[in-house]
């Protein structure tokens, strides 16, 4: 089967845009289709949610959120109402949406409209939540969010205490889920872990009766005992390896290749790039590749692209809208205008390209830009 008849382009996608762009992102929908069933199946029949916050990670929540539907996965969370309302509208009824950083003051009623859940943080959001029950007619869902130990969201023990205490405080409130997020699940033997884990117990006790979640992807590689009632996993999903200190269990899920704009060859001294961070010590041949800063590739990443499994190094800085390659390692003429290089893929993965850049899996997929033409595969 050719590419072509495995893909399901994105609204609004043409061969033209292919054609015009930059660089190519392909989103292997089948991937993570696959990440989401090895998760399943290490939970042991737990549920298991899709985190879908900032557009899918970057890679299109619609598309993300359809593709886990078709593996009976019925609850999503993003960060933002922006983010609930746009998915609601794509899924339609019937899944569950949270909102994670709760509804802001004055938008209740946008987050009734489009049905969703609203992930309570704080005394002040379960009152505004209460006061939209009221007008709403109805129950309204939620999940409460517990402060365990990461200091970020969620209320604090003694606001637990006073609300549990409170028979009236989830009046007109249907408590879909107790939560909580762990700080440091991508380290297995940080007691931070277990810390969290007892406190959450400790808190979710003061609350009604209701489903626990706990585990963030690296959270479902801690054991049994942190994975409660539903798992949230969101970077496993797309490839990014949820144990760092030992082989990526995932599939790899996107694959980036940038256009050759330029081929040249360089004189012994040259400079290069930005600040002539790099001259040429003898004669070289270089391309110039369609993709910088702009789309989301660090400025100052070292790293290389690929091409026929030949690694082309960086050259000097990376520009707004380029990258200079050394393809000397290439016989000459090999590498032409218009060719494609391999800058994610099976030669560099995310987690690869974050540490060229210092940073993290989640940022590299995050910052990817809106100029690739996306291609979206369920092979």
């Amino acid at each position: 089967m050719d590419d072509a008849s495995k893909s399901t382009p994105p609204e609004g996608s043409t061969a033209a845009s292919a054609a015009a762009a930059g660089a190519i992102l392909t989103i292997d929908l089948g991937a993570i289709r696959e990440n989401y069933r090895r998760l399943t199946t290490r939970l042991n029949g737990v549920r298991c949610a899709g985190v879908v916050k900032a557009d899918g990670y970057g890679l299109g929540a619609g598309h993300v959120a359809a593709a886990l539907m078709k593996e009976g996965c019925d609850s999503f969370f993003v960060a933002l109402l922006g983010e609930g309302v746009a998915l609601r509208n794509v899924l339609g009824p019937g899944a569950s949406v949270f909102v994670l950083n709760g509804i802001p003051p004055g938008a209740e009623r946008d987050a009734v409209a489009a049905d969703l859940s609203a992930v309570i943080n704080s005394p002040e959001q379960l009152a505004a939540w209460r006061t939209a029950a009221r007008g709403a007619g109805r129950r309204l869902p939620a999940a409460v969010q517990v402060d365990s130990g990461m200091s970020r969201l969620g209320m604090a023990s003694g606001d637990v205490e006073r609300i549990g205490a409170d028979p009236r405080a989830f009046e007109g409130i249907d408590i879909r889920l107790v939560m909580s997020h762990l700080a440091c699940a991508d380290e297995p033997d940080n007691p931070a872990n277990e810390r969290q884990r007892l406190a959450f117990e400790r808190m979710r006790l003061m609350l009604p009766a209701a489903p626990a979640t706990l585990a963030n992807s690296s959270g479902i590689f801690l054991g049994q005992s942190f994975h409660y009632d539903l798992a949230r996993p969101g970077a496993a999903l797309y490839g990014i390896n949820p144990t760092p200190s030992e082989p990526n269990p995932m599939l790899p899920v996107v694959g980036l290749q940038a256009k050759v704009v330029q081929t040249r060859l360089l004189e012994a001294g040259a400079g290069v790039g930005y600040g002539h961070t790099f001259h040429a010590a003898a004669p070289m041949t270089a391309a110039t590749i369609s993709l910088g800063y702009a789309d989301g590739w660090h400025r100052r990443a070292a790293s290389a692209a690929w091409f026929g499994g030949v690694r082309l190094p960086f050259l000097g800085r990376v520009s707004m809208d380029s990258i200079i390659l050394d393809i000397s390692a290439l016989p000459p003429g090999t590498l032409k205008e218009g060719d494609l290089v391999d800058m994610l893929g099976p030669s560099q993965s995310v987690d690869d390209a974050a540490g060229h850049a210092g940073t993290i899996g989640y940022e590299i997929l995050t910052s990817l830009g809106p100029r690739f033409h996306r291609r979206y595969v369920d092979g």
